[in-house]
């Protein structure tokens, strides 16, 4: 009987022709094609929406604009727009605050919200009831929420004034000075926007592979060490995420001081958003607010530009979730 004769696969590779690979070519383009075609519509909206006021704002921000019964007049094209914004001790005082409150609000949703969603992995029943209950923070509006907290904190009836009226004897006006007033602006949006942090962390946490954590076990690792070797940094791009979108909100904070403080008192909690808002609609210098808006726009692009270059080389020198 004769063994079977076995063949051994075809390996040589496989030449296209000039022919197949311009056909190819030539499908891609039309492909393209087709997909811009169907994407103009919505990149005219978006630059309408989106882009023309942005550069409606850089241009506006070097005109000196005088009003007139038929609108807007432009009397000149200058920069003294933004000298007088970075020569005001105003400017100055609301970047220092904007800054300040946005590094310590976001530092604190951060490892708030990681606790909170640690917690919520490690639930095996009610998970979900308990997520709904968070979110409804997050889902208020910020102007219901910062009246909510107007309420709270008032000095004569307000519930957080009276708990500590219990331990004090003289408890504070909290809005009505500025340290408690920026304690307790901080207080009311780290309770809106934890729950949001919270659930991207989540996001993050439920995808880490269970392997990771039985081959931790078996080194013997404690619960401290895995966290810090293992679920850290499968977290970072999640985290990154996370603080982006939260310094993004935070440094334009407007509606919860200007509902609880207006920017007071004094001008404790004026915000680069509050600042701008009062010189184009208060005092009615269009120029000066555009100026600001767009110097607060430019500090933003910046910060997360530094911040995505910093995590980059983070991901490059260590391996993100190796």
């Amino acid at each position: 009987m004769t063994a079977p004769v076995r063949t051994r696969p075809d390996t040589t590779p496989t030449v296209r022709s000039s022919g197949t690979e311009v056909r190819e070519g030539g499908l891609r383009r039309r492909k393209a094609r087709t997909g811009w075609l169907f994407t103009a519509p919505t990149l005219v909206v978006v630059g309408l929406v989106t882009l023309f006021p942005v550069l409606y704002s850089v241009v506006t921000s070097f005109a000196k604009i005088r009003f007139t019964f038929g609108g807007m007049e432009v009397d000149e094209w200058t920069v003294a727009n933004y000298a007088t914004m970075f020569s005001s001790s105003a400017w100055l005082d609301a970047l220092v605050f904007t800054v300040g409150y946005t590094l310590g609000t976001v530092a604190v949703e951060i490892v708030l919200g990681i606790a909170v969603a640690v917690l919520l992995e490690r639930l095996e029943a009610g998970r979900g009831w308990i997520l709904a209950l968070l979110l409804i923070p997050w889902s208020l509006i910020t102007v219901v929420s910062a009246q909510l907290w107007a309420y709270l904190y008032d000095a004569g009836y307000g519930a957080v004034t009276w708990l500590f009226g219990l331990v004090m004897d003289a408890p504070p006006v909290i809005l009505g000075k500025p340290v408690p007033a920026i304690a307790g602006l901080a207080v009311a949006d780290i309770w809106k926007t934890t729950p949001f942090v919270a659930v991207i962390i989540l996001a993050g946490l439920v995808k880490i592979p269970q392997e990771r954590y039985e081959a931790a076990e078996m080194d013997g690792a404690s619960a401290w060490t895995t966290f810090r070797l293992v679920v850290l940094p499968a977290l970072r791009p999640v985290i990154a995420v996370a603080v982006l979108f939260r310094v993004l909100q935070a440094f334009g904070i407007f509606d919860l001081p200007f509902v609880l403080t207006q920017g007071g008192p004094g001008t404790a909690t004026q915000s680069l958003a509050i600042l701008g808002y009062k010189a184009l609609f208060q005092d009615l210098n269009v120029g000066l607010g555009a100026a600001i808006a767009t110097a607060t726009g430019a500090l933003v692009a910046i910060g997360c530009l530094l911040f995505l270059r910093a995590f980059k080389m983070q991901v490059d020198e260590g391996g993100v979730g190796r």
